[in-house]
């Protein structure tokens, strides 16, 4: 399938942090024809194996499956559902979006509430509704009509938004981060015919709350190398200094020098520049930014294992909706298979 079908599936499935079951079906029959070997660690990582030559060394490729969402709390006599955010979520973006509810009897559609401004004092209009205050409307008429639809305390709830292309690159959807690093990762394997490396591809859990998944996986596959595939900020958008960031949509990888979690080494730099040089691949550069990725978690694991990080610039990331383009994936796979490729070269 191609990136455009491949991201449409994952996009519009729903794997809130923790509860990543969907994704990760979708993600094994999708790597299962470029793998030797496919299996799920005690953590429900996935991990595509793609085997070198015998006793060669082990790079490992992670992308986390997981999206921001949200969680049931508690269910209120009137039947309104209250909610705790999963991952990093701006409460200004909430009152009002579609969401929905995921039970063990199916799914069910509702609308995130607030008080309405029409009777709104002053002062309650001029501040931010904190997620404490809002509750999710399902339409249900009591806390025993919502409990005989099989909604429970602890179900996850996603964002109710379909995936969309504009033109001919550019698309719209839901979990862009990171399933956009997931498709990199798919289509990485698919070009990737022969290598004499091994390459462990795992589709990582929980990256969005404290990078779990990622810590797990690395520990266990004890990898020479690593990169992590996942999404960054693109700055081209009204509002965003040239200081906050210079990565625009479009304009293909941004290559992480340093963020809150990782110092990228200089030989891991090196590799990824000449790689995207020697190959004709645009790349941007980005440092100094807030959050990390799974390459922090990774860096860290036993000894320490040298990784690096290949992003794709998203707007509106950590929000119901983003928007990429589709060049920019098409551009990190290559840039992936073409730094694995230069691998005995560096290191």
């Amino acid at each position: 399938m191609s990136i455009n079908e491949n991201l449409e599936k994952l996009s519009n499935a729903c794997g809130v942090t923790g509860r990543e079951t969907e994704v990760r079906e979708l993600m094994i029959r999708l790597m299962t024809p470029y793998a030797d070997e496919i299996i799920v660690d005690r953590l429900e990582n996935v991990i595509a194996i793609k085997k070198g030559k015998e006793k060669s060394p082990k790079i490992m490729l992670a992308a986390h499956m997981d999206e921001v969402g949200l969680m049931v709390k508690t269910i209120t006599k009137d039947g309104f559902l209250q909610f705790a955010k999963m991952g990093g979520i701006d409460d200004r973006i909430l009152p009002a979006q579609k969401v929905t509810v995921f039970s063990r009897k199916g799914q069910f559609s509702g609308i995130i509430g607030s008080k309405p401004p029409h009777i709104q004092k002053e002062e309650e209009r001029k501040k931010i509704i904190s997620s404490d205050e809002l509750f999710i409307d399902i339409g249900a008429e009591n806390k025993e009509d919502v409990l005989t639809m099989g909604i429970a305390v602890g179900d996850p709830v996603g964002f109710d938004i379909q995936y969309v292309k504009l033109g001919k690159d550019v698309v719209v959807g839901k979990a862009f981060d990171n399933r956009a690093g997931c498709v990199t990762m798919i289509e990485a394997l698919k070009l990737m015919e022969k290598t004499d490396f091994t390459i462990y591809a795992v589709g990582t859990v929980q990256e969005e709350v404290g990078l779990r998944g990622a810590g797990a996986a690395a520990f266990s596959i004890d990898p020479d190398l690593a990169i992590a595939l996942d999404v960054t900020i693109a700055g081209d958008t009204p509002g965003v200094r040239e200081f906050d960031t210079t990565v625009k949509m479009g304009k293909g990888p941004a290559l992480t020098i340093t963020d809150s979690g990782l110092i990228t080494s200089g030989k891991i730099l090196r590799w990824l520049i000449d790689s995207a040089e020697e190959e004709k691949i645009p790349f941007q550069i980005e440092t100094g930014l807030m959050g990390s990725t799974d390459a922090a978690k990774i860096s860290l694991s036993r000894q320490g294992i040298p990784c690096g990080n290949i992003s794709m610039p998203v707007r509106y990331i950590h929000s119901p909706v983003g928007m990429m383009s589709l060049k920019d994936i098409e551009s990190c796979a290559k840039l992936t298979v073409a730094a694995i490729q230069r691998t005995s070269k560096y290191f």
